[in-house]
């Protein structure tokens, strides 16, 4: 009796012991970084190269590789390794490095964590087999796309960090030899990583190859594997807090928002999202203190007003009132929005006296190189008016052809201003600023000079200032 009981009460014990570790939470691992340049004060470079499934042009840029004494990182899919195992082995008996690009190359964005997981594990199994290494840390996501969930389920799956790009050649196309090389040496840099393809597709990127390389060696550039090129990371990075936008965190840093956009391969300002992690660029790797408290007077938003207008009226930056009210889209504002004006200038600036609106509506129909913003002055009516009367969700797309109702105008536009004269770009300058040293609008420099992004201006541009 006594020895079944013994027995009895270790089952016990075993089974609450059981059931105490199902109760624990599992420890999450981190999502993955997005990598899409690496922030270094050495003359380093990554050439990269995806092999989504027929590795034509494998042999070729291994032997122009050699031939140069450089070392890249190869992203292969499961069927690539399927396809070709003895290209995949030359790869890395080649002394190249090999990170994951899926199986089957499917779009991470539309499918479950649990299947980004399966899609992971078998590509990194073939390439085990082959080289006896792991793919880990290394990802590319298929086509570039990537979301919260994707950067999540990867962190997941044991790869720290998704490999971007700051560089697309878009060699995929068949595309010259000189586009190709012209698009790595316009946007050649410190840690930047240039993604090429070694598919039947990318036809012109073994001919194009050669050039690249001793063009940025004449440089300067050492070209480098991902794992070297991290190696010599030498900024900080921020990550991204719930009511962060980049203009808040530039300010932060004393940076510019183009420097930030550029260094993380950003291309909505707009967007950035909680948990990412966000390389500063070199200049200022210690934040500036925050400023003081300052006074404010409320604005409530009326029909017809742009942040642009309303910053004009008080004598301040759109990105002081952005960053005041945590405006992530400054495109976007509502009537009976109270906002809070920065007291550096509680008087409106004298207005000039207001244009009667006709209430008639008009049809407009976009053409090549159109932009909201720029109908939207050509018309003397507002970005949001325009976007309600369409039922535009976003404001950064309309389409050659699509034919825009204009609310409340008459039916020709307004003149554009007959005088002028030029400013010539110079370091740290944006169009925000630029604007406010004239006392014009962001959208009537970006009209005059036909700037489709705000964002994106450069050194040594010279720019029409509207008057």
């Amino acid at each position: 009796m006594i020895g079944r009981i013994k027995r009895g009460g270790g089952l016990l014990i075993i089974l609450v012991l059981i059931a105490l570790m199902t109760m624990i939470d599992p420890v999450m691992a981190a999502d993955s970084q997005l990598v899409s340049r690496v922030n270094t004060t050495q003359k380093m470079m990554a050439l990269t190269f995806d092999d989504g499934a027929d590795g034509d042009s494998i042999p070729q840029v291994l032997q122009i590789l050699k031939d140069h004494n450089v070392k890249s990182t190869f992203f292969v899919t499961g069927k690539a390794a399927e396809d070709h195992p003895t290209l995949i082995e030359d790869i890395f008996e080649a002394g190249h490095e090999i990170g994951n690009h899926s199986y089957s190359h499917p779009d991470f964005t539309k499918i479950t964590a649990s299947q980004i997981a399966t899609e992971l594990q078998k590509c990194d199994s073939l390439v085990v087999n082959i080289t006896g290494k792991s793919t880990k840390p290394y990802f590319r996501p298929p086509f570039g796309y990537y979301n919260n969930d994707v950067l999540a389920a990867v962190g997941s799956a044991g790869y720290s960090k998704t490999i971007h790009w700051t560089v697309d050649t878009i060699d995929w196309r068949g595309d010259s030899v000189a586009d190709i090389t012209k698009r790595v040496m316009d946007k050649a840099g410190n840690g930047a990583i240039v993604l090429m393809h070694v598919g039947a597709g990318a036809v012109n990127t073994p001919s194009a190859l050669p050039g690249i390389i001793t063009n940025l060696k004449s440089q300067g550039y050492k070209l480098v594997t991902i794992t070297e090129l991290l190696a010599g990371s030498t900024g900080t990075t921020y990550v991204v807090k719930s009511g962060d936008t980049l203009s808040s965190i530039a300010q932060k840093y004393g940076v510019t928002i183009q420097a930030i956009a550029t260094a993380n391969n950003i291309s909505n300002v707009n967007y950035i999202y909680v948990g990412q992690t966000l390389i500063i660029p070199t200049g200022s790797v210690s934040p500036t203190p925050d400023p003081a408290p300052v006074t404010t007077i409320n604005y409530t938003v009326k029909s017809g007003d742009t942040l642009w207008a309303i910053a004009q009226k008080y004598n301040v930056t759109v990105q002081s009132i952005t960053s005041l009210n945590n405006i992530t889209n400054a495109n976007y504002i509502y009537v009976g929005q109270v906002l809070k004006i920065p007291s550096s200038s509680s008087t409106p600036a004298p207005q000039p006296a207001p244009v009667p609106t006709p209430t008639t509506d008009t049809k407009y129909t976009v053409k090549a190189g159109d932009t909201l913003s720029a109908i939207a002055q050509k018309y003397g009516v507002t970005i949001q008016s325009i976007a309600t009367a369409n039922k535009i969700s976003n404001v950064n797309y309309i389409y050659v052809g699509q034919v825009l109702v204009i609310p409340g105008t008459s039916t020709q536009p307004v003149p554009a201003p007959t005088t002028e004269l030029k400013y010539t770009v110079k370091a740290g300058d944006t169009l925000w600023a630029i604007s406010q040293k004239y006392g014009v609008t962001v959208q009537a420099i970006a009209v005059a000079n036909k700037i489709t992004n705000t964002n994106y201006i450069y050194v040594g541009q010279v720019l029409i200032i509207p008057q």
